[in-house]
Order: C-alpha cells, then sequence, then structure tokens
C-alpha cells in the first residue's frame, strides 16, 4: 500500500472524508476535523454507499488529485458499525486502492478497536469526538503521510513521541495499553502478547506489523519470536546456545537469532549502547 502527500512543500491542508449514519455524531465529527488546523476540506457521508459515491464524483478538487496519482482523500474517517455496509467492509475497498487513503475509524466501544488493526489503521477514536483526540488522530495521519512521502518539514514536533495505545480485551471489558508501557513483545501465532511493567496481555496483531509500525518508536526484532525495546537493552552477552539479551536489572534474558544479531549490534553501537 502507498501513501502520498498533496502538498509535499507546504502544510498539509487535508481532504478528509467522514462517515458517520447518526447525524449528531457526524456533524460532531465534522466539526472538529474542520477545525484542525491541517484540516482543508471535510466531506462528510452518512453511510458507506455515500461514501463510496462522493470518491467516485467528479468533484473538481478529487478529480484533480486522481490526475496528480494521488489517493481521492488524504484520509477517512470512518465509523465502524453502520447499517448496510460496515465501516470496515468499506474501510476494506479504501485500502484497496492504489494509492490509499490513511485510515482512522472512529467507534462507540472500545472493544470494536482490535479489528482496526487488520486493515493498517494508523488510529481509532472513542465516541463522542473531542476536539484534543481529534487533533490527535490528525497527527498520526500526517505523520503518516509525511513518513510515506519521505519528508519532515523542519518547524515541526516530532509526533513519533506520540505514545500510541492499544486495545486489550480482557474479561468482557477493554483496557487500553500504551505502548510506553510495553517492554518486549513475544509472538503467539498470529497474535503477541505484549510484556509490561503490570503483567502481560495477548493482543490480535502479528509480531511483523508490530515490528513495522514501532520501529520508529525503538522497538527492534531480534529474534523471530521477540520484538524488544532497544533503550531496556542493558546488556548483549554470549550464552550457551548464541548472544542474549538483557531488559533491564536482569529482568528478562531473551535469545538473539543469528539473523538479527548484527542489526542490533549495530543499532546498539549507534545509540551508543556498546563500547
Amino acid at each position: 500500500m502507498r501513501f502520498t502527500v498533496s502538498a509535499p512543500h507546504d502544510t498539509p491542508k487535508l481532504l478528509v472524508l467522514a462517515v458517520d449514519d447518526e447525524p449528531h455524531g457526524l456533524a460532531q465529527l465534522k466539526h472538529c476535523l474542520e477545525a484542525n488546523v491541517h484540516v482543508g476540506r471535510v466531506l462528510p457521508a452518512v453511510d458507506a454507499s455515500e461514501a463510496l459515491r462522493l470518491l467516485g464524483s467528479d468533484d473538481d478538487l478529487i478529480r484533480a488529485r486522481k490526475q496528480r496519482g494521488l489517493p481521492p482523500v488524504d484520509a477517512v474517517f470512518a465509523d465502524i458499525n453502520m447499517p448496510g455496509l460496515s465501516g470496515m467492509e468499506m474501510s476494506r475497498v479504501f485500502a484497496s486502492l492504489n494509492p490509499a487513503p490513511v485510515l482512522v475509524f472512529v467507534t462507540g466501544h472500545a472493544e470494536e478497536a482490535v479489528e482496526a488493526f487488520d486493515l493498517g489503521a494508523v488510529d481509532y477514536v472513542l465516541k463522542p469526538a473531542r476536539q484534543e483526540r481529534i487533533d490527535k488522530a490528525v497527527a498520526r495521519v500526517v505523520e503518516k503521510i509525511e513518513a510515506a512521502s519521505g519528508h519532515r518539514r523542519p518547524s515541526e514536533p516530532d509526533r513519533g513521541r506520540d505514545d500510541e495505545v492499544i486495545p486489550v480485551e480482557l474479561a468482557g471489558t477493554t483496557k487500553l495499553i500504551p505502548r510506553s508501557s510495553v517492554r518486549w513483545v513475544e509472538a503467539q501465532g498470529d497474535y503477541a502478547r505484549l510484556f509490561t511493567t503490570e503483567g502481560s496481555h495477548l493482543v490480535r496483531i502479528p509480531l511483523a506489523q508490530l515490528e513495522d509500525r514501532w520501529a520508529k518508536a525503538g522497538f527492534v526484532r531480534i529474534h523471530r519470536s521477540f520484538l524488544v525495546s532497544l533503550p531496556l537493552i542493558t546488556e548483549l552477552r554470549m550464552g550457551q546456545g548464541g548472544y542474549q539479551v538483557v531488559i533491564g536489572n536482569e529482568e528478562k534474558i531473551l535469545p538473539v537469532s543469528r539473523r538479527h544479531t548484527r542489526a542490533l549490534k549495530d543499532k546498539l553501537v549507534g545509540s551508543s549502547r556498546l563500547g
């Protein structure tokens, strides 16, 4: 999937598609988006059918974007639960476009946000939409577009420092786990177990997907089964079966595979953690 930016040298004014079947929810979402400095225009749609019709319309701006090889819109903020074609089904159509818009899901139930990771959504927003939360989601959209285009404006703060949260289902409730609390991650089939300062949590996200998404946050792959926060590695040493890393004060010792050893050493040396 490829993302492009519509204004590579200026402050991006995003064209955003907002989709929600609830009139009040759509109005609130549109208001918050239009109040954001990075958003230039918001196209509202009351359901998936109208959203698809808008993207296929003869709107001057959309037509011009397509002619320039850009996605029809920069981002889609979509409700998950809608009658007829659901927001998740609609977003699968958007994700198949090349280039594709950046996806953000809006939901009234936190447990539904788990599905958003399957489509590579950059964020999800719990209803009712609040300005501060929408602003953070828009910042992640801009970060995604800028990262894909290979440029970042010097005047912009490093949005990569924004702390992502992961929804975890626990006994019928959903707990939001901040990425900053994750120390290492272990692959368990198509799932991943997050080891945090408070315990461990199983999430339906492949380790490879977390590796890609969290690379800029300092997480490194050390083994086919392990992803580790680089700043937490206090020692790289040779064990009986090969290299190992020590997390914290002997908190955990994890194996390093041969294929990842050289890259890990380079990262450790680059961060001045090895002599």
